[in-house]
């Protein structure tokens, strides 16, 4: 019965052609190729490979890759490990309004004219809106017809609905002087410059400061004053804040830091919009030294969120002091100073804080116009601050050449970014994912740490090469290719066949025979 399959094996072997042979390894070769290119743009894509990525989110479930077994107090400290670093995530990956964002109608949108790209994602200024619904309303605002057009105005995703929206609420000419907001809106989206977006912002600084006036005495009398003081009071700072911002964009950098120093005094509890990180640009445009130095005492302190602005800049004073007389040379030959020490010290905690930074400013990487969030520690912040401090970093003699020398250096110091930091919390592991939400697809996103090729496309580029070596190998030399494929399948059944017989062997004929036969 064995030398029956065997004989059946081998003239079915013999009937395949070189054709066969040709074909099976052609296919092979692009199916595998297929799954590489498939695997290759996932990764590019999302940073994980979909293979593993299905394999542990359906597989592991399936084949019971959770262990049940455990205690159950063992299991209930797990869960509240697991919950302790999910919010750890939550926290890490919390997204921060871009302090010095652009204005949508006189720059992002000048630059879609010229390029024919979206500057900004979706998820961006889904953001956006849901940072002027905060802002912008308050529960009170159907009482007003002119409030209540701009609280929808606020949620729609159509600008041109939006800008239609503020147009009708200034229609309402008992409201003309009365709705802030409109006029901010037509500022941010409408104005195609600067100084059209200026005029819009001081006609809206009159309405916010008579609004702000009006409510501050009436925030006692109950919740809804209350709530709708609070309103007037964020449309006050941001008015202030964006008409500081353009003057610095035209020029009148004086103006604008005494603009920035008097709202940073008028309102010191109002941190979330982070004006200090745009007097800092501005103080640095001026080259007043003295007075970033003292701005950084009072922000840099180890209990207040640090950025890439205030770390960067501590930096580049450091840095400052000593660049100009920096030599890598001199300093291998006698070793660093005191001073020479402070300043890379400062490098490796900026780039520690943030290591996608080196790469703009050195530019080793292509800038683009910074989104209206960035993630702190992420490619988004690198990208806002180099935008608007390469400049100051140019400035100072030999400071990017300092940067040149000892930014790498960082990495020696973490060699486990993800797992434990030196001077901060370990390298968050989201910051990809939101980074990839945040900056347009046109744009590649900068990856820390650099990660390696998942396996699935190792396996799938030498599967790939494998069969297409085959089926090259089969088509130049078809019956040399087809004498080792059935040397290979005899190879391969002959444990078959040395199993079937020890098995006839041990087993009475009748029984053989029966099976045989099933």
């Amino acid at each position: 019965m064995t030398r029956l399959l065997l004989s059946q094996l081998s003239m079915f072997l013999n009937t395949l052609t070189p054709k066969f042979y040709v074909a099976l390894t052609g296919t092979s070769s692009l199916i595998s190729g297929l799954i590489l290119i498939f695997e290759w743009w996932y990764f590019r894509k999302y940073g994980t490979s979909f293979i593993e990525q299905v394999s542990v989110s359906h597989l592991r479930p399936l084949l019971g890759g959770v262990d049940n077994s455990s205690p159950n107090s063992s299991s209930s400290s797990s869960s509240n490990g697991d919950a302790d670093s999910s919010r750890q995530s939550v926290s890490e990956c919390k997204v921060w309004r871009n302090p010095l964002n652009l204005f949508r109608g006189a720059e992002y949108n000048r630059y879609t004219w010229v390029t024919g790209r979206e500057p900004l994602t979706y998820y961006d200024m889904n953001l956006s809106a849901q940072d002027h619904q905060t802002f912008f309303t308050c529960d009170s605002d159907h009482l007003r017809p002119a409030d209540a057009i701009m609280q929808k105005a606020w949620r729609e995703r159509n600008p041109q609905a939006r800008i239609t929206a503020a147009h009708e609420a200034l229609d309402l000419e008992e409201y003309f002087l009365c709705c802030a907001t409109a006029h901010i809106l037509l500022a941010e989206e409408e104005a195609t410059t600067i100084v059209e977006a200026e005029k819009l912002f001081k006609q809206a600084l009159k309405i916010g400061e008579s609004c702000y006036r009006r409510s501050q005495q009436l925030q006692h009398h109950g919740a809804q004053y209350e709530a709708q003081h609070r309103r007037d009071t964020n449309v006050l700072v941001y008015i202030k804040r964006r008409l500081a911002m353009c003057s610095r964009k035209l020029g009148r950098t004086r103006e604008a830091v005494k603009m920035m120093r008097d709202l940073m005094k008028e309102f010191p509890l109002l941190s979330m919009f982070n004006i200090h990180e745009n007097l800092l640009e501005s103080l640095l445009e001026l080259q007043n030294y003295a007075d970033v130095q003292a701005v950084l005492a009072k922000y840099d302190d180890i209990s207040l969120p640090k950025s890439a602005t205030i770390c960067y800049t501590a930096a580049l004073l450091k840095a400052r002091a000593v660049s100009d007389k920096f030599s890598p040379e001199a300093a291998s030959r006698r070793g660093l100073s005191t001073a020479e020490m402070n300043a890379v010290e400062a490098i490796h905690r900026a780039v520690e804080f943030n290591p996608h930074v080196p790469k703009y400013l050195l530019e080793m990487k292509s800038l683009i116009l910074p989104p209206e969030h960035i993630l702190k520690r992420g490619d988004s912040e690198a990208i806002a601050y180099t935008f608007f401090h390469l400049q100051h970093w140019k400035r100072v003699e030999g400071a990017l050449n300092l940067l040149h020398c000892t930014w790498e250096g960082t990495f020696r110091m973490i060699p486990y970014p993800l797992e434990k930091g030196h001077l901060f919390y370990p390298y968050p592991v989201c910051t990809e994912t939101a980074d990839r939400e945040l900056l347009p697809m046109f744009h590649e996103v900068s990856v820390y740490p650099k990660k390696e090729l998942p396996f699935f496309i190792l396996f799938t580029a030498g599967l790939c090469s494998f069969t297409a070596m085959l089926a090259l190998l089969t088509h130049q030399f078809p019956e040399l290719m087809g004498v080792f494929a059935k040397a290979f399948l005899s190879t391969l059944f002959a444990p078959l066949n040395f199993i079937m017989e020890k098995v006839e062997s041990i087993l009475p004929s009748s029984l053989w025979h029966q099976l045989t036969r099933i």
